[in-house]
Formats: C-alpha cells, sequence, structure tokens
C-alpha cells in the first residue's frame, strides 16, 4: 500500500470516526435536553425517559435540529421561550460531548 492510500484511509477512518462521535453526541443531547424538558413538565421517572426516547426519535424527522426544537417547544408550550430552549441546546451539547470523552 502506498503511502499516499495510506493516508487517504486514515482520513476516511478519521471522517467516519468524527461522524459518529457527532451522531452520538446529537443523540445524548437530545437525551439530555428531553430530561430538562420533562423536568419542566412535571413528569418523573418512567414517564421523563419515555419522553426522552422521544425527543430522540424527532431528531430523525429531517436534518439538523429544527425537528428536536420543534418537537420540545411545542411540548413545553409556554413553560419555555425560545431562546431558553435553543440555549440548553447548546449547552447540553457541550456536556454531551464531555460526557462522550469521559467514557472513550
Amino acid at each position: 500500500m502506498s503511502t499516499f492510500e495510506e493516508r487517504e484511509n486514515a482520513f476516511e477512518n478519521k471522517f467516519a470516526h468524527d461522524a459518529e462521535m457527532q451522531f452520538k453526541a446529537e443523540a445524548r443531547r437530545n437525551k439530555l435536553l428531553g430530561l430538562w424538558a420533562a423536568d419542566l413538565m412535571g413528569k418523573t421517572g418512567e414517564a421523563a425517559a419515555a419522553y426522552a426516547k422521544e425527543v430522540i426519535a424527532s431528531d430523525f424527522e429531517e436534518a439538523g435540529d429544527e425537528d428536536v426544537y420543534r418537537k420540545v417547544s411545542g411540548d413545553l408550550g409556554n413553560k419555555a421561550e425560545e431562546a431558553t430552549i435553543r440555549t440548553k441546546m447548546v449547552e447540553l451539547m457541550a456536556v454531551a460531548k464531555a460526557q462522550l470523552m469521559e467514557e472513550i
């Protein structure tokens, strides 16, 4: 195998790894967001866990975060403003990435 092919394989492997880590981070963020929103709605235990799973599943409707935002925003109603939800999404992405790094 030539040096060029080795570098190409290394870049492909890194890309695949990075994409997998991003997917895991988004799923973890969505779970944390779902648990946060469930708490605001007064859900606990199994109900909160089930709601978090709904939020995770909502991310498969379309590319990007808007599907997740719409789900949580619609469910929360007037319990949280748009800026609060979007800020929480950013905060929880950092938390999710940190948690994944700790697990490696």
